[in-house]
């Protein structure tokens, strides 16, 4: 390998043959790139849509060929198309390129096996591409180049995103020792690829369209007309104030719609709806006011723009069920007695209710969980998602599992989903639940199980007394991401137990007399006492 020009060079004489104008940030790519290639294994390359990122990349890809004649690359996208898309771009600058001239044997060769007349491999193509999906197992590379594999159809639930990164994981081997990958694009789920490659260790650039951003949601900003922001060195002429999500949204005018004072955007009337205030725009002369406008209002969600331009790692469809409102919490009940009375105290919270719901199922392979949830309530209203369980195990095992939560937290009554394999399961819980003075009550489930689910969680979620033990949270927070109303095979058993223990009404039974129970635990829910009534 003779190194013979930098890549930033080699980028800017194929611009100046393009007639491009190249921005700062495009000689800030070529110079990373160039770092990724001699010194680094892995790169992730996150830069908002529309700049010119893949473009750049396919140019990196003719530079290499250019100073090591015998290298191998690997073009990995979603599909076949969008991968030949990136090799028929380097074909292009091959051919044209004034440093390249004559390293194609023909102009005419298929974009999916591109050689130079020095590849000395008669197995592997110097270019070959191919969706991530395919089979590419007997192939040899010095370098793969993952540009967009992340999109919508294969992120989208657990299982997908599984696959894709088990296909990517073929790269690995098929690499020559010293060999790098490079991933390209941005985010489209809160499980990104990128995300988990940076935090593995990767080196990074990870280039928003705005350096500075902060946002203020509607049910802050009901009142308020003061909002403050902390974007050091940045002239108010450089800040762009949206109000509104997305196909509503409006680009403010400084001075007329609002004005700056020491540090903050001040309206005279409280806009009670969301207000984003940015600045920092890294290529303004290509992506102006108007057209930022326009970006942001043909996204369909409002998640769309945070991932696709401010490159947050979040699912591009709108979340309905919003796991950032549930309030996380990591205490464990304390139970105390005082005049004759148990009470059950979580933090300063005293717990007057509890609603268990089992969603079972019998532990096969690719089957749903056997969901079991708890959810406390407190004298104020507040729910705590306390318990949200994967029971392990044929269903004696299962329900040895339940009966030590229930005796661990002294519950009363367990609901038990009949629907499906839960049929005979009332049975065995009852018997093994004997001796601890809890009920199990049969439920056969009639409603539209996406209503029941909404029904349940979305008045929680909107008025902020929704919380959840830290535990719990573990294990519902990225099914909750990714569930959509009235999609068909998404995995949704344990929101689907929570909703069925939200949807229960805690029981409130009886006030400890005598000692309490060695068995089941003292009951702490609080009753109003024993009277005498006289009638007549």
């Amino acid at each position: 390998m003779k190194r013979r020009i930098s890549f930033a060079a080699f980028f800017l004489i194929w611009a100046d043959y393009k007639r491009w104008q190249v921005p700062a940030l495009h000689v800030e790519i070529c110079d990373w790139l160039e770092r990724l290639y001699y010194h680094h294994r892995v790169g992730v390359l996150e830069v908002f849509r529309g700049a010119a990122k893949s473009t750049i990349v396919a140019v990196f890809q003719a530079w290499i060929l250019y100073i090591d004649g015998q290298a191998r690359l690997l073009d990995q996208a979603a599909d076949d198309r969008v991968a030949r898309k990136l090799s028929r771009d380097t074909r292009g600058v091959l051919r044209r390129h004034p440093l390249c001239v004559g390293m194609l044997p023909r102009d005419d060769q298929a974009v999916e096996s591109i050689n130079v007349v020095t590849n000395t491999d008669d197995r592997n193509p110097s270019i070959s591409a191919h969706g991530v999906l395919s089979n590419v197992t007997s192939a040899r590379a010095n370098g793969a180049i993952f540009d967009d594999v992340e999109v919508p159809k294969n992120c989208r639930s657990d299982a997908a995103r599984e696959l894709l990164r088990e296909r990517m994981s073929e790269a690995t081997h098929i690499l020559i020792p010293g060999g790098f990958k490079l991933y390209i694009g941005t985010p489209h789920t809160h499980d990104s690829i990128y995300d988990e490659q940076t935090a593995a260790g990767a080196l990074t650039l990870k280039k928003p369209l705005f350096a500075h951003h902060v946002r203020y949601e509607e049910r802050v900003t009901t009142r308020q007309r003061r909002f403050p922001y902390n974007f050091p060195g940045v002239n108010r002429s450089d800040l762009y104030v949206f109000a509104g999500r997305t196909r509503d949204a409006r680009l403010l005018v400084d001075g007329v719609d609002y004005k700056v004072d020491r540090g903050a955007v001040v309206f005279t009337q409280p806009p009670a709806q969301l207000i984003d205030i940015y600045a920092g725009n890294i290529w303004p002369e290509r992506f102006s006011r108007e057209e930022v406008l326009h970006r942001r209002r043909e996204c369909r969600t409002l998640n769309a723009w945070d991932s696709q331009y401010q490159l947050h790692a979040k699912p591009i469809h709108e979340i309905r069920l919003d796991p950032s409102r549930i309030i996380p919490y990591a205490a464990l009940p304390q139970l105390s007695m005082a005049n004759g009375e148990v009470r059950m105290m979580l933090g300063q919270a005293r717990i007057v209710g509890a609603s268990v719901w089992w969603d079972c199922a019998l532990g096969k392979i690719h089957a749903d969980a056997s969901a079991f949830s708890v959810v406390l309530t407190d004298e104020r209203g507040r729910l705590y998602w306390h318990v949200c369980k994967d029971l392990k195990g044929d269903i004696d095992a299962q329900c040895a599992e339940v009966r030590r939560i229930v005796l661990d937290l002294g519950l009363r009554s367990v609901t038990v989903e009949t629907n499906g394999p839960g049929g005979f399961v009332p049975a065995h819980l009852l018997k093994a639940l004997a001796g601890t003075e809890c009920g199990v009550v049969p439920h056969f489930e009639h409603h539209n199980k996406d209503e029941r689910i909404l029904d349940a969680f979305e008045a929680p979620l909107s008025g902020g007394y929704l919380w959840a033990h830290v535990s719990a949270l573990d294990v519902f927070e990225k099914q909750m991401q990714d569930w959509v109303p009235k999609q068909s095979g998404q995995k949704d058993d344990y929101i689907d137990s929570g909703a069925g223990a939200i949807s229960q009404t805690p029981v409130r039974i009886g006030k400890l007399l005598g000692k309490p129970s060695t068995v089941s635990g003292p009951d702490w829910r609080p009753d109003s006492g024993s009277h005498e009534i006289i009638i007549g």
